[in-house]
């Protein structure tokens, strides 16, 4: 198990609080840092909790207050019997849950499983120059370097989704020089491996259009066809939007569940 540890220089008090903050409030920005920097590795294991008590010089409470600051925030995880480990991302959250193929499909792909891993292929791979929407979204300057991907998704060897994806640059420099056979099915787990980059967590939004000439070759459908389009803006451990994806799915399959109570 690897913990991650802190230097002499990172062993700060009490005299770092500004006026009117909390101590546990100024501890869990202390600690959140350490994330948001790269020092304490996704998926490592932190200190004991009174170890990092001892380390900032702070009552056991605080830290444990600061501690769940971080865990309600998605940043750390507590594991029972285990101890706190930093989150490892959102890694497998897949845009299929706004479809049910099943429902409009027979044979074979309408007896794909719920939790079944999509296939993924590359079609297109290149580096644009941002637009307007791209660089506002990536924080971009306008017309700097993007790395703009198409892909197709599939379950059971047939086409369910055509997603367009932005990635900044050069944050994601290790990508561009991948060929389409070298890509794995999940993106995520790719960003982290080569690049270090993170994804803690994604907003996706919803909307309907009408299924442009290359989506409605790519998923089988009619011309104009009406299509669910997902736009997701992930974000990583600092909070920064590190991709912007357009997905394109048949509206027919679209499907949408909320629990009320």
């Amino acid at each position: 198990m690897t913990f991650t540890t802190l230097s002499t220089a990172q062993e700060t008090g009490i005299a770092d609080v500004a006026p009117g903050q909390s101590r546990y409030g100024w501890l869990a920005s202390t600690l959140r840092g350490h994330i948001t920097r790269g020092e304490w590795v996704p998926g490592s294991a932190i200190l004991a909790e009174t170890q990092l008590a001892k380390a900032h010089s702070v009552a056991l409470g605080t830290m444990r207050q600061a501690i769940a600051v971080l865990v309600a925030e998605g940043l750390l995880e507590r594991v029972h019997g285990r101890g706190t480990f930093v989150s490892s991302g959102i890694g497998g959250a897949s845009l299929f849950r706004f479809f049910r193929f099943g429902s409009t499909t027979t044979g074979a792909a309408a007896d794909a499983l719920p939790g079944e891993v999509p296939k993924s292929r590359i079609i297109e791979k290149r580096i644009v120059k941002a637009t307007p929407v791209v660089a506002s979204a990536l924080n971009l300057a306008p017309r700097c370097n993007a790395l703009a991907l198409t892909r197709v998704r599939t379950l059971i060897d047939k086409p369910c989704l055509v997603e367009r994806i932005w990635l900044p640059l050069p944050t994601f420099d290790a990508l561009s020089a991948l060929n389409k056979s070298q890509w794995d099915d999940l993106l995520y787990p790719m960003y982290q491996r080569l690049c270090g980059v993170t994804v803690h967590k994604a907003d996706d939004n919803v909307t309907f259009c009408l299924a442009t000439a290359d989506v409605s070759r790519a998923l089988q459908l009619r011309a104009n066809a009406p299509c669910a389009r997902v736009e997701r803006r992930a974000f990583d451990m600092a909070g920064r939007c590190v991709e912007l994806r357009h997905s394109f799915g048949d509206a027919l399959s679209f499907h949408y569940t909320a629990h009320l109570r």
